[in-house]
């Protein structure tokens, strides 16, 4: 089991991380933990699932993904986004992504 506490992490003030190609998953685990997600670490194959989408997507086209296209992506349930991490910021900083502009905060927080 990994100690998110055992971890070295470059944040910024606002707890984003400073380089998101650093990101691994016992990162993930370690800003679950900060976020107030406390797994068992590893995190669950599920949110692992959704916060990779999350990277690659991030990757991609330099956006925050559709929410309501991230579960059909990943194969999970149609509101495997809500349950998995009911704030959608939250899992766009645990999937170690750069702080979102106030445009892209606002978006996101509209299709929560």
């Amino acid at each position: 089991m990994i100690n998110p506490q055992d971890l070295e992490l470059h944040l910024d003030e606002e707890g984003y991380l400073k380089d998101f190609k650093s990101w691994t998953e016992k990162i993930a685990c370690a800003l679950a933990d900060k976020e107030g997600i406390h797994d068992e670490c590893p995190l669950s194959m599920e949110r692992m699932e959704i916060l990779k989408f999350m990277r690659d997507y991030y990757e991609k086209f330099e956006a925050f993904p559709i929410l309501r296209a991230v579960c059909k992506n990943v194969g999970q349930a149609k509101n495997c986004n809500y349950e998995q991490f009911p704030d959608p910021v939250k899992a766009w900083k645990i999937a170690g992504l750069p702080k979102p502009t106030p445009e892209v905060f606002a978006k996101i927080k509209t299709t929560a």
